[in-house]
């Protein structure tokens, strides 16, 4: 997810957004094989978006872009398909503009280049930074977040300094990717998804993973006896900000967004999916 580095609680394009990748000095060999996710998308009949010149409001059908795993906004259901805080947030929106709604999965780190073309809209933990406005447009922010640094129980990592000459694993696209990046000496494994990373600390090919605070705790919580997450704060990372990317220039959908959001925090509704989705009330 996503996704410079602003919010608490990914496209980021290796080319064009400094966000994606940054000059790792390494990529894991999952970043070569796409991973296979779950998508609604039918294959024989791939959906058209808008075109540049007009709205994608004229259209019955929304085309939402996201990638499914980055628990808990956005992971494959129980039947496949996209599901979590994200997904439900982006079909409460589509009821309140009274259209359909369709989620493809997708890699993150091609979503925003695929935002008024293969997509309309992409929600996916995306946070919004300077490079990514210069492509598309933003809602107003709906979550604050920050980095984690997820480490084994036995590590003597707890400090921005400690990070140095490390092997870092991250999702690539993604804000930790960017962090990892910028630190001296290190040794950045890119992964499709963020499991995936998670997995390679755990049978020590690197010495930690930089990821969303939420995300990390579900990863930790999975394995209690071998992991933990410790908070951005003691590495210096800043919060940032998760928002919902549209096609640059459609200020008509932007502005749709932004009044849906606002009715769904009036009315309880984005609360609601909050307690049920991430922090578990």
């Amino acid at each position: 997810m996503k996704k410079l580095l602003a919010l608490v609680l990914t496209g980021v394009l290796g080319v064009s957004l400094l966000t994606a990748c940054g000059s790792s000095s390494s990529a894991s060999s999952a970043s070569s094989a796409p991973a296979e996710t779950a998508s609604t998308e039918s294959a024989s009949a791939p959906a058209e978006t808008e075109s540049a010149s007009g709205s994608a409001l004229d259209k019955d059908t929304l085309v939402i872009g996201t990638n499914a795993a980055f628990p808990p906004f956005e992971y494959a259901g129980d039947d496949g398909t996209p599901a979590g805080f994200d997904i439900e947030l982006i079909n409460a929106i589509g009821e309140k503009l009274g259209k359909k709604v369709e989620v493809k999965d997708m890699e993150f780190d091609s979503l925003v280049a695929s935002i008024g073309n293969k997509i309309d809209i992409a929600i996916a933990g995306m946070t919004v930074t300077e490079e990514r406005q210069k492509m598309v447009d933003f809602s107003d922010p709906y979550y604050e977040a920050v980095q984690n640094v997820i480490v084994t129980k036995d590590s003597a990592i707890a400090s921005a300094d400690d990070l140095k000459n490390k092997k870092i694993g991250v999702q690539l696209g993604t804000t930790g990717d960017f962090i990892a990046s910028d630190i001296e000496g290190s040794e950045v494994s890119q992964y499709n998804k963020a499991v995936d990373a998670v997995n390679d600390l755990i049978n020590g090919r690197v010495d930690c993973v930089i990821v969303d605070a939420n995300p990390a705790q579900e990863f930790v919580s999975q394995h209690t006896e071998e992991l933990t997450a410790l908070e951005g704060s003691q590495f210096g990372f800043e919060t940032e900000n998760y928002a919902i990317a549209m096609p640059k220039g459609d200020t008509a959908l932007v502005e749709a967004v932004n009044q849906a959001l606002k009715e769904l925090k009036e009315d309880g509704t984005f609360d609601k999916l909050v307690a049920e989705n991430i922090t578990g009330e």
